[in-house]
């Protein structure tokens, strides 16, 4: 799942990290965590361990804990030791500079020994306290992210097809968690998750291109080849979003399910075609805002309306 920008001017938080080294060296480590990206892979997370639940019929609470603290560990490993590979390229963009690694704070040594063992913890613990398939998911996840997706986007355009795949694992994590086993629902889960993130992160690819051009990642094709893949990666994906969305089995109020499904959809998908035609740093942030907000109330629709509790 991708990542926020970082805001242009000193916040609170760092002004205080002058006064307090210790805090500072605390604020550091928290931020290679990329805890607002964290935000949504839990919430994701949570909604298939509980339609999976609800479906078999046995919630458990110690179950949840257990699934969200273990995907957790490996989510901030994986941003942190991205942030350890990618320090010399995150240095030379805008958005990016101030990350602790990028900025030269924190030693990368120190760096990459964190992120190794916040993934291998677990990594571990899901397989222990969870079960092994979520575990596995778990790391398929960061492997294909740190070893397949980072280093395409120096290379083609394809890699945010390509990262679109590790992006989408967290329901399924939260499904095997709670029933050892995938089935459709999951698989659903799992597409629109997909699919949300192209709108998403062409929106973020659009506002900070010259960034990413600077640093050499090739996440947008160069010249005008580049507006009518963005109309692609951007439009087709919230079509195809808004259909699936819409497809899911509610068990009850159907007809309240599938219009509220409908409207976000619409909604989201308008902000696309006002980014597709403008084009605009406006508008792109725009979609970017309607994407944060689409994805919790679309999953929270599912969790309402499509569990199987009895």
């Amino acid at each position: 799942m991708s990542e926020r920008c970082a805001p242009p001017e000193l916040s609170s938080t760092a002004v205080e990290a002058r006064h307090f080294p210790e805090f500072a060296l605390l604020s550091d480590y928290w931020a290679l965590t990329k805890p607002e990206v964290n935000v949504l892979i839990l919430i994701t997370t949570f909604v298939g361990f509980y339609l999976a639940s609800a479906k078999d019929g046995q919630f458990s609470f110690a179950g949840l804990f257990n699934t969200l603290l273990g995907t957790l560990l490996v989510a901030s490993g994986t941003g942190t030791l991205n942030q350890y590979v990618e320090r010399k390229f995150d240095a030379q963009m805008r958005r990016t500079a101030r990350r602790p690694a990028a900025a030269g704070r924190l030693k990368p040594s120190a760096v990459l020994a964190f992120g190794i063992a916040l993934a291998a913890a677990g990594s571990i613990y899901l397989a222990i306290a969870v079960n092994l398939l979520a575990s596995v998911l778990a790391t398929l996840t960061l492997l294909t992210y740190l070893f397949v997706y980072t280093p395409l986007k120096r290379k083609t355009p394809l890699c945010v097809l390509v990262g679109a795949f590790p992006g989408a694992m967290p329901p399924l994590i939260g499904w095997a968690a709670a029933s050892g086993r995938l089935n459709s629902e999951a698989w659903i889960l799992y597409a629109m998750l997909f699919l949300w993130q192209f709108p998403h992160f062409m929106a973020i690819a659009w506002m900070y291109r010259e960034d990413y051009d600077r640093a050499g990642y090739l996440v947008l094709p160069k010249g005008t080849v580049r507006v009518p893949f963005v109309i692609l990666e951007t439009l087709l994906p919230l079509f195809a979003l808004v259909a699936i969305s819409i497809m899911q089995s509610p068990t009850r109020h159907a007809v309240i399910f599938q219009c509220a499904a409908a409207l976000l959809g619409i909604g989201f998908t308008y902000y696309g075609w006002e980014f597709v035609f403008k084009r605009s740093r406006v508008a792109a942030h725009r979609l970017l805002m309607a994407s944060i907000v689409y994805l919790p109330l679309l999953y929270g629709l599912s969790a309402t309306f499509c569990n199987r509790a009895r």
